[in-house]
C-alpha cells in the first residue's frame, strides 16, 4: 500500500479511521486485516510511514496477522496516549464522516485538540471502487459459494415450505461452503411476493405454479457476492416464461455492455429501453445494478440517476427485473468484473433456461 500516494491525493497529513460505535469498513480496507478479529474500538492511522493499528489486547493476536505496525493498549488512557503519539504533529487529518458518529468525532477532537479535520469519505470510496488482486480473489470465492448454492436451490423446494425456511437453508448451505456470514438478509419470495424487489422473507407457503425468487450473497473474509435467480415451482405458465426470458435478454444485454470506459447510466438506459419495448413497459422499477465489494451496495453502479464511468477492476451487479403487483416477478442478477476489454462474470449459476423445479 502506497501510503504517501493516499495522503497526497487526499491532501492531508494523516488519515484516521476509527472502527467505533459504527463499524467502518475502511478499517479493513486499509489494514487488510481480513482473516479474523472484530477490532471494535480500534484505530487505523495512515501516515507517510505506512499503516499503524491501535487495538486492545483482546484483538492483539488477530492484529498481528497483518503487515501493519501494531500498538496495543490496556486502558482508555493508554489508547489516547498512543493515538496522540502516532498522529504526532499532523495538522490536516482525514476522517471518514460517512461512518463516524458525532459523539465519536467530539471524542477524537477532545483527544487530538484543535486541528484541521477533513472529510475524506468520497476520496476513500473512489479508491475502493477499483479492486486489487487480493480483493478480487476473495470476491471470486464469495461468488463461487453463492453460485453453487443457487444451483442447488431447486433441490431444496418442497410444497408447503415457508419462505423463511428456504432463506435459512440457503444461509446454512453457504456457511457449509466456507462463508463467514451472509452478505445481507436474504430475499426469498414465493408467488405474488416476488413482485416486491426488497421483500423480507415471511410465512408464505410454497404452492405449485409459484415464482421462487431468491436474492442472496455470501460474505467471504469481509468481501461480498450478490446473486439472484428466479425459478418456477412446478410447470411454468406462458406468461411466466415470457417474463423470464424478457428479463434474461435484458440482463445479457446489460452484461455485454460492461467494459472499461462505459457509462453506467447508458447501460441502465439501454436495459430499460429493451424492457420498455415489450408489454412490460415501466415494470422495471430500479436501476440495473450497483457497485459491490466490502459493502453490498459499495458505490453507485449502473443507474441513470447518477452516472459512473466504469474502470477496470470495478465490480458491479447487473440485475434487471420485471414486477407485476399481485402476480409476481422475475429478477436475474450476476456480479461482473470490469476488464480493459470487456468483462468477467464472477457468478456462474445456471440461468439460460427457466428452471421448473
Amino acid at each position: 500500500m502506497d501510503a504517501k500516494k493516499y495522503l497526497e491525493e487526499a491532501q492531508v497529513d494523516a488519515i484516521l479511521i476509527y472502527n467505533g460505535s459504527n463499524e467502518d469498513l475502511n478499517f479493513y480496507y486499509f489494514t487488510r486485516l481480513l482473516y479474523g478479529g472484530i477490532f471494535e474500538g480500534s484505530f487505523a492511522v495512515i501516515t507517510e510511514d505506512g499503516v499503524k493499528v491501535i487495538t486492545s489486547k483482546l484483538e492483539e493476536q488477530s492484529a498481528r496477522k497483518g503487515k501493519n505496525e501494531v500498538f496495543v493498549y490496556s486502558s482508555s488512557s493508554e489508547r489516547e496516549e498512543l493515538l496522540k503519539k502516532i498522529v504526532g504533529n499532523a495538522e490536516r487529518i482525514g476522517l471518514n464522516y460517512d461512518s463516524l458518529s458525532l459523539r465519536d468525532f467530539h471524542k477524537l477532537r477532545d483527544i487530538l485538540g484543535d486541528r484541521e479535520y477533513v472529510n475524506v469519505a468520497e476520496k476513500i470510496m473512489e479508491w475502493r471502487m477499483v479492486k486489487d488482486d487480493e480483493e478480487l480473489n476473495l470476491m471470486r470465492e464469495a461468488a463461487k459459494i453463492a453460485s453453487e448454492v443457487a444451483d442447488s436451490i431447486p433441490d431444496f423446494l418442497v410444497e408447503g415450505m415457508r419462505e423463511y425456511e428456504l432463506a435459512a437453508r440457503i444461509a446454512y448451505e453457504m456457511f457449509k461452503m466456507g462463508a463467514e456470514d451472509v452478505a445481507f438478509t436474504s430475499i426469498v419470495a414465493f408467488g405474488e411476493n416476488a413482485a416486491e424487489p426488497h421483500y423480507l422473507s415471511g410465512e408464505r407457503k410454497l404452492k405449485r405454479g409459484d415464482f421462487v425468487l431468491c436474492d442472496f450473497g455470501a460474505r467471504y473474509h469481509h468481501y461480498n457476492s450478490d446473486i439472484t435467480r428466479t425459478f418456477v415451482f412446478g410447470r411454468a405458465s406462458e406468461e411466466q416464461r415470457e417474463i423470464y426470458y424478457t428479463v434474461l435478454e435484458a440482463q445479457k444485454l446489460g452484461i455485454s455492455l460492461v467494459k472499461d470506459g462505459a457509462h453506467g447510466s447508458e447501460i441502465d438506459a439501454r436495459v430499460k429501453e429493451l424492457i420498455d419495448s415489450t408489454k412490460y413497459k415501466g415494470r422495471m422499477i430500479h436501476s440495473t445494478g450497483h457497485g459491490l465489494g466490502l459493502a453490498v451496495h459499495d458505490h453507485v453502479g449502473l443507474s441513470t440517476q447518477r452516472d459512473l464511468v466504469l474502470r477496470e477492476g470495478m465490480v458491479v451487479t447487473v440485475e434487471p427485473g420485471i414486477y407485476l403487483p399481485g402476480y409476481g416477478g422475475v429478477r436475474i442478477e450476476d456480479d461482473v468484473l470490469v476488464r480493459k476489454e470487456g468483462r468477467e462474470v464472477l457468478t456462474s449459476a445456471r440461468k439460460d433456461e427457466l428452471i421448473e423445479a
